[in-house]
C-alpha cells in the first residue's frame, strides 16, 4: 500500500490548533448530520485535536466513532476533549489514511473535514475510505479551496499570503484547492458518480471579534508555525517577508470593513 509522502503544511502550533479546537459538527459537518444514526460506526479521519469527533460521538450514543491522526502528538488533546465530555463511545487511534488499518466494510460512515488538501494521494486515500465503509454506508469529505478564499478590503500583502500558502502547500505535496476536485477525486477512486452528492459551503468572518481571531491566528502562524519554517527552508520566503504579510494580517483584521468568506467544497459519496 501506498504510505504518505506529504507533508503537513501547518503543523500543530498553538496557533493552528487554536483554529482547529473552534471547529464542531454544525459548522464542519453540517452536509453529513442528517445521515447519521444513534447506533451507527464512525471513523473520523484526520481527528486533530478532537472536538468534531467528540461532537460526532455525541450523535451517535449507541454506536461508536474513532478518531485516527497522522500525528500522535495531538492525539493527547483529543482524548482530553472525549474525558471533559463524559463521553465513552470514543477512542482514537494513530493511521495513515493512505493505508488504514481495518478490515473491509468496517464503518458505516466514513468522515474526513480537511484532509485531502494535505495528503499526497487523495485518490488512493478516497479508495481506502471506500474499502472500509460497509454498503449501504457514506464516505463524508469536506476541504476547503484556497484559492476560492475572498476577503475585503484589499490590504497590501494578502494576495502575497494567498500565494505564498499554495505555492508552500503543493511543494509539501499537497493540493490547497481540494475543495473544487473532491468529486472529480470520488470518480476517480471507483465511487458511483450518481452516489455522490458534491455541495459547497461557506466559513464568513465579520464581527471584530471574528476578525480578531482570525487574523491573529494566521499571523501568528505565518511567522511562528511549522508553515513558516518550511516557506523560509523551501526557499519561498524570508522572515522579512513573512513578517510583512503578518503585519497584512493584522491591517485586515483591524479596519472596521473587514470581510473573509472560505469556499469548501463537500461530498457525501454513498457505497
Amino acid at each position: 500500500m501506498p504510505q504518505e509522502s506529504a507533508v503537513y503544511t501547518h503543523g500543530h502550533h498553538e496557533s493552528v490548533l487554536r483554529s482547529h479546537t473552534w471547529r464542531t459538527a454544525a459548522n464542519s459537518a453540517a452536509y453529513l448530520l442528517d445521515s447519521l444514526r444513534p447506533q451507527m460506526h464512525v471513523l473520523d479521519i484526520g481527528c486533530g485535536p478532537g472536538t468534531i469527533t467528540a461532537d460526532l460521538a455525541a450523535l451517535v450514543p449507541d454506536g461508536r466513532v474513532t478518531g485516527l491522526e497522522h500525528a500522535p502528538d495531538v492525539l493527547e488533546q483529543a482524548r482530553a476533549t472525549a474525558a471533559e465530555r463524559g463521553l465513552t463511545n470514543i477512542d482514537f487511534a494513530v493511521g495513515d489514511v493512505h493505508a488504514l488499518d481495518y478490515p473491509d466494510d468496517t464503518f458505516c460512515v466514513v468522515h474526513a473535514h480537511q484532509v485531502l488538501q494535505h495528503v499526497g494521494d487523495p485518490v488512493q486515500a478516497l479508495r481506502e475510505m471506500r474499502r472500509v465503509t460497509k454498503p449501504g454506508g457514506i464516505v463524508a469529505v469536506r476541504d476547503s479551496d484556497y484559492s476560492g478564499m475572498i476577503w475585503y478590503p484589499q490590504v497590501p500583502g494578502m494576495d502575497d499570503w494567498q500565494r505564498l500558502y499554495r505555492r508552500v502547500a503543493r511543494a509539501n505535496g499537497g493540493e490547497p484547492d481540494a475543495g473544487r476536485r473532491l468529486h472529480a477525486w470520488a470518480r476517480q477512486a471507483g465511487f458511483d458518480p450518481s452516489a455522490v452528492t458534491a455541495t459547497a459551503a461557506t466559513w464568513c468572518y465579520r464581527t471584530p471579534e471574528e476578525r480578531a481571531w482570525w487574523s491573529g491566528l494566521w499571523a501568528d502562524r505565518t511567522v511562528s508555525s511549522v508553515y513558516a519554517r518550511l516557506a523560509v527552508d523551501g526557499g519561498h520566503a524570508t522572515p522579512e517577508e513573512l513578517a510583512a504579510i503578518a503585519g497584512a494580517w493584522r491591517e485586515w483584521g483591524a479596519d472596521e470593513d473587514g470581510w473573509f468568506g472560505i469556499l469548501h467544497g463537500e461530498i457525501l459519496c454513498r457505497v
